[in-house]
């Protein structure tokens, strides 16, 4: 959420920072509505002065015995009440209006992002592994006599609908090990805090990260009011939410193994075959809070993080900086990584590493107190898939792919597997 006070002072840069990111003369509703709700607020602090006054005058025309100036300065008191609470409503409700405004605007990116329309105008700023030269046609993921048992899309239909999947054998077996090295490696060699959280969340949750109230159709929600989250980074950001914390707590760096849900709201026709794009998956999440003067170089080391995975695994990849028009509501500047998916002859996004600024510590209330005892300032947040795991799946089984149906695993994930070392043409672990 922005800071109204910023936009007063300089609403000019508020509204150039926001029309790279296709929102044009933002400032200027919002500026009325806050004269508006500060106009109440006067008013309404006002007649409540009125109104002190008032009664303590009919104290004084009580003592005094006059009666006719007691009650027309009673009925004086209870008119007052009745104005101060009607203004103070009124302040309540343009003050709601603004803040839903704020909240509905999207965050404003970082001079040195490129500016761009869509995907086509992102900039590649490294790649790291040469794509293998396979001596045959390469196939798809879900075309892959290895995971032909083991990768049902009918069953999961019957059960459930398009766009879910049913991992069985020594497929859930690669798919659950993925999930288990990503998860030891950032424990153990990056420093994160492994992190058990819940799937179901309050409205205010969401609200914090930046998923309401603009894009609730892209999220379920329960019909106790609960929402599945989208992804950890709900969860780890909020764990901050409404919290004033010592600068001396910062950096706190999260990472947490968990299932998402997507509706995919306005993607239909979109990479619905195989298991590209799901609306129930698995993502290991990274989220970092951070002192704001270091969040731009945690941007960089947790970027490093995601990159790690890849190179562990022997994946190839290409990581761009993505251009304002292709930029998530709540960043100010996103790396995404892009593993090469040999079946489409490409590179497929597998992770977006964020830099929020204080986004969403504006929108949870959530600060830091300085070590020299000044006023606390909001803090920073991060966040990244370090990695997606069934994606991540795709590009081992592609990649690894063998002309006779089976596929060779990475090195780094064969203790994971009890040191087994591929996948035959038949579906099993070897």
């Amino acid at each position: 959420m922005h800071d109204i006070r910023a936009i007063r002072d300089n609403p000019a840069a508020f509204d150039a920072a926001l029309s790279r990111v296709g929102v044009e003369d933002a400032s200027s509703p919002l500026l009325a509505l806050d004269e508006a709700r500060r106009a109440a607020i006067h008013e309404a602090e006002t007649a409540q002065a009125e109104q002190n006054r008032a009664a303590k005058e009919v104290g004084a025309a009580k003592a005094k015995g006059d009666e006719a100036e007691f009650e027309r300065l009673r009925a004086l008191v209870t008119e007052k009440k009745a104005a101060v609470t009607e203004m103070q409503a009124r302040a309540r409700d343009l003050d709601a209006e603004l803040t839903d405004a704020l909240m509905r605007l999207p965050n404003m990116p970082l001079d040195d992002v490129p500016d761009g329309t869509d995907e086509d105008d992102n900039v590649e700023i490294r790649r790291w592994g040469t794509p293998r030269d396979f001596a045959f046609a390469a196939r798809e993921h879900y075309d892959l006599p290895a995971v032909a048992n083991g990768m049902d899309f009918e069953t999961a239909a019957k059960l459930s609908g398009s766009r879910f999947v049913v991992l069985s054998g020594a497929v859930a077996r690669v798919h659950r090990a993925l999930a288990q090295f990503m998860l030891d490696t950032h424990v153990t060699e990056n420093g994160l805090t492994e992190t058990w959280t819940p799937v179901l969340v309050r409205d205010e949750m969401m609200y914090g990260t930046g998923q309401l109230p603009k894009f609730g159709e892209d999220s379920y929600r329960t019909r106790e009011g609960w929402w599945l989250v989208p992804t950890a980074e709900v969860t780890l950001t909020n764990i901050v939410n409404d919290m004033t914390v010592a600068e001396s707590y910062l950096p706190r760096r999260y990472v947490a193994h968990t299932q998402c849900f997507r509706s995919e709201a306005g993607s239909a026709g979109r990479d619905t075959a195989g298991m590209l794009r799901q609306h129930q998956f698995e993502k290991v999440e990274m989220v970092s809070i951070t002192h704001p003067d270091s969040s731009l170089e945690e941007h960089g080391r947790m970027t490093r993080c995601a990159e790690g995975i890849l190179e562990a695994l022997e994946l190839p990849y290409r990581t761009v900086v993505l251009c304002t028009g292709d930029m998530g509501f709540g960043a100010r500047k996103t790396h995404d990584i892009e593993v090469w998916l040999p079946g489409q002859k490409t590179y497929r996004e597998i992770s977006s590493v964020s830099v929020c600024g204080d986004f969403q510590a504006r929108r949870m209330n959530a600060r830091m107190k300085p070590e020299d005892g000044g006023k606390p300032v909001f803090l920073h947040t991060l966040n990244g898939s370090g990695l997606a795991v069934g994606r991540c799946l795709i590009a081992v089984l592609e990649n690894g792919q063998q002309e006779d149906g089976s596929v060779d695993l990475p090195a780094a994930l064969h203790p994971w597997l009890g040191g087994k070392t591929r996948l035959t043409a038949e579906g099993e672990l070897a």
